[in-house]
């Protein structure tokens, strides 16, 4: 598939309705989320984004441990929407879980004591950069996929059922596969209140 640029970024949206035929082959799939992890700018050069691919059982895996911590906190009366979401995540083809690594952020508050208040927001800032890079690459590919956040309701569960380390701290889940509906219309804002120019 190819794509210019601005057709990408303008193309990547929310797609609910997934199915889990693959559009890619798994090698094409661990190729572009390791261009986008490596690619994807951090502060201080820091690298501290963590991502794991999830595919198959252990993607299924992921919406039905979540699908179960949520049935714990929601009204049963209104859980079988949830339910139907989760079922819905779980459909398709895999799911990226999205980390920051507390560890490298702690180092460098030490290392770079008078910043020490800003890297958790810096922190954050790089994931929502790999996060829209791995987002916009996917659709690129043909994939559709959304952004949820389920953490840190799930996160032990995650944690101790795939043994990773404890400093990784989830940021966001993004479910995807073959797009099976096209996303709803997208209501824009004039870009007159949303961009201003000074010469």
């Amino acid at each position: 598939m190819t794509k210019d640029f601005y057709s990408a970024v303008e193309a990547r949206r929310s797609v609910y309705q997934i199915g889990n035929e693959p559009v890619i082959s798994d090698e094409r799939l661990q190729e572009i989320i390791n261009h986008a992890v490596m690619n994807a700018p951090s502060a201080f050069n820091s690298q501290s984004s963590r991502v794991v691919v999830l595919l198959g059982d252990n993607h299924k895996k992921l919406w039905d441990i979540t699908k179960e911590t949520l049935r714990k906190i929601t009204e049963p009366d209104k859980f079988s929407s949830t339910e139907a979401k989760m079922n819905a995540f779980g459909s398709g083809y895999g799911t990226l879980l999205i980390f920051e690594d507390d560890a490298v952020i702690e180092a460098l508050q030490k290392q770079y004591a008078s910043y020490k208040d800003a890297f958790p927001l810096f922190s954050y800032q790089s994931s929502g950069m790999l996060q829209y890079v791995l987002w916009t690459a996917l659709e690129h590919e043909g994939y559709g996929a959304t952004l949820q956040h389920y953490n840190p309701l799930i996160d032990e569960e995650i944690k101790a059922e795939w043994n990773l380390p404890d400093s990784w701290k989830l940021l966001a889940q993004m479910p995807f596969g073959k797009p099976l509906s096209e996303p709803a219309e997208k209501q824009q804002q004039p870009i007159e209140e949303r961009v201003l120019v000074l010469k």
